[in-house]
Parts: structure tokens; C-alpha cells; sequence
């Protein structure tokens, strides 16, 4: 398996695995991550063709990493995805739809071990009750799982919630979840309306206060609004490097001239402040 470059992922943008002429552009549309979809995109009479596209495409490593959205391990052909997919040079990882227990990314995980290079790297989605009642327990289900994230349009589903507001509990759990079993903080689910911009830049920031960390995309002309909404102010910029000034100049607890005050867990929110700000800008 080929390793990429791991500068801390914002922007991942799901396209359609039996289109390889749109996954083509999104190869160039400076997503983070292209998240190749078979499962919900993809009509049942598609899947095939979509899964032999796919292989085609990650028989050498693409330019940036590509993760592989499966289809649910209850159907046949999640079988078949496993098996032509995770062999695969150019596979980064694969995301599991649709996980309800730890088994669920057990099983994946010892079916897929053998790749050269270790384990293939899985995503668990959350995308009903259950999986959402049982965050932390997938969260941990094996060492091969770097990530979970909510599929909110089966959740609203699930819950027969239609307001945005209702899914903030769930969201919480999830990302909780996630940094307790030392995963990074998840991905935003995404926003299902691509020419309302300023919705779904409000959508974002309401998302980085809750505590996600980047987010997903269906469209292109989404990721720079996404990005803008995650990297850091030259506000927060300014404020982490002079965090960072009087702690190394005064080791310790301490309080600014302004008031603010500095404790090891606000110089590490600055070293995370300033790693976000030091990757490189694709919009």
C-alpha cells in the first residue's frame, strides 16, 4: 500500500464510483481526500462496473490519497468490494457504511490484514441509532480503525428528525467518542445542497464549535467554503504564536497582559492551531 503525505485532512469529497471521468476531476479539484462511493451512489444494476472502474483506477497510487466507500457488509457485494479493492496499490483506506457493532469493523478489519504493508487503514459511519448508541465501543473495535463519522442523511432516516438542530446530540457523541478512543476529530457529515454556499458555510462553523474537524463534500465547488471555514483566523494565527512566545519564555501556568490565561492544555490548542495553519492551502 502507498503511503501519502499526512498533512491534517479539511476537505473530503465523496463522487461517484461508476463515473471515472468525475472521479477524474476530483482527482484535480484539490479535495484533501476523494472518497470513491459504490454504495449509495450507485445504482444496483452499476455496482459491478462501478467496483472494475475503481480497480482500474487505484492499480497504480493517484496523485492524492483515495478512500473507498463500500457497500454495506450486509449485501453481497460488500464481499466482493473487499475482495477486488483491498489488494489495491492505490487504495489510502476504506470507509464502512452503515457499522452498528465493533464486530462489524472486526470482521473487515482480519478480512482485509493481510495487505502488504499492514492493515488497510478503516473508516466506521454511524449512520443510525444503534451505531450512534454504540460510538465508543466501534471507536475502539481494533487498530486498524483511524476514524468514525456520522452518515447523517440515514440518521435523520432512523430518527425521523427533519430540523438540523435535533442531530447535535448524536454529533457530540460521536466526536466525544472518537477523541476518547485517540481518534482524530471526525469529519462533518456533508451538506446536501451545493449552490447554497452560505448555508453551508454557517452549517461549517456551527460544526468546527461542536468540535469537527474538516468536513465532507459531494461537491467541488463546496471545498474552499469548507476550508475557509475550518483553517484558523490570522485572528487565532496571532493568538496561538503568542501563546506559544510566553510559554516558551515563561514555563508554567501563567496569565497574559490581556488576561488570557496559559495552562498546558491552551499551549497544546496552539500547537494544533498552528499545525492547521501550516498546511497547504488549495482554494
Amino acid at each position: 500500500m502507498t503511503s501519502w503525505p499526512t498533512p491534517v485532512p479539511l476537505t473530503w469529497l465523496y463522487v461517484p464510483g461508476d463515473r471515472p471521468e468525475v472521479v477524474t476531476k476530483a482527482l484535480a479539484s484539490g479535495a484533501d481526500v476523494v472518497i470513491v462511493d459504490l454504495e449509495d451512489a450507485v445504482a444496483p444494476d452499476r455496482k459491478a462496473y462501478a467496483r472494475a472502474a475503481t480497480a482500474e483506477l487505484l492499480s497504480a497510487p493517484p496523485p492524492v490519497p483515495v478512500h473507498v466507500r463500500v457497500n454495506a457488509l450486509t449485501t453481497p457485494e460488500a464481499e466482493q468490494d473487499l475482495k477486488t479493492l483491498s489488494p489495491l496499490p492505490g487504495l489510502a483506506a476504506l470507509r464502512l457504511p452503515k457499522i452498528t457493532s465493533p464486530s462489524d469493523v472486526a470482521a473487515v478489519a482480519e478480512r482485509t490484514a493481510p495487505a502488504e504493508g499492514g492493515a488497510i487503514p478503516l473508516y466506521a459511519l454511524l449512520e443510525s441509532a444503534l451505531g450512534v448508541e454504540r460510538a465508543y465501543d466501534i471507536a475502539t473495535a481494533h487498530p486498524a480503525l483511524r476514524g468514525i463519522a456520522l452518515g447523517e442523511a440515514d440518521l435523520r432516516a432512523d430518527l425521523a428528525v427533519q430540523h438540523d438542530p435535533a442531530l447535535d446530540w448524536s454529533r457530540s457523541r460521536v466526536i466525544v467518542a472518537a477523541r476518547a478512543a485517540g481518534l482524530p476529530s471526525p469529519a462533518q457529515s456533508i451538506y446536501p445542497d451545493t449552490k447554497d454556499l452560505d448555508g453551508l458555510a454557517t452549517s461549517s462553523a456551527h460544526g468546527r464549535t461542536l468540535g469537527f474537524l474538516g468536513r465532507a463534500a459531494i461537491h467541488p465547488r463546496q471545498l474552499p467554503v469548507i476550508e475557509r471555514a475550518y483553517a484558523p483566523t490570522p485572528q487565532e494565527v496571532e493568538s496561538a504564536e503568542e501563546t506559544l512566545k510566553a510559554a516558551t519564555t515563561t514555563p508554567g501556568a501563567q496569565a497574559l497582559p490581556d488576561g488570557r490565561f496559559i495552562d498546558p492544555a491552551v499551549v497544546a490548542a496552539a500547537h494544533r492551531t498552528l499545525t492547521l495553519a501550516s498546511r497547504p492551502t488549495r482554494h
